[in-house]
């Protein structure tokens, strides 16, 4: 095999190990959740690595996300409300809560 085509194989492996995190980044960016959220540092809202220590080892921690990710909340981290998302569909605020809780 030329060394070429094993560059070539190893960046693709690679860009597909990595992809889902960055696809649900990507999501986050799209649905407008990076206006008030960061991966590592408090905005308007809590880091999502935060959220994730927070809400680690609860069993329904992904219900909880997800339902906040609709419906809003209120007092989780302080006193700024989290408006609901209404431009998330039930199964991309499953995502997004399935990909924050993955940031411990």
């Amino acid at each position: 095999m030329k060394p070429v085509h094993f560059a070539l194989i190893a960046a693709a492996a690679a860009i597909a190990c990595t992809s889902p995190a960055f696809a649900d980044e990507a999501l986050a960016k799209a649905k407008k959740c990076t206006i008030c959220h960061a991966v590592e540092k408090t905005k308007v809202g809590p880091s999502y690595q935060a959220i994730a220590k927070k809400y680690a080892g609860q069993k329904d921690a992904e219900v909880k996300l997800a339902t906040s990710i609709l419906k809003g909340a209120t007092g989780n981290f302080g006193t700024n409300p989290m408006p609901p998302n209404a431009g998330v569909s039930e199964a991309d605020a499953k995502t997004l809560a399935a990909w924050i809780l993955s940031l411990k």
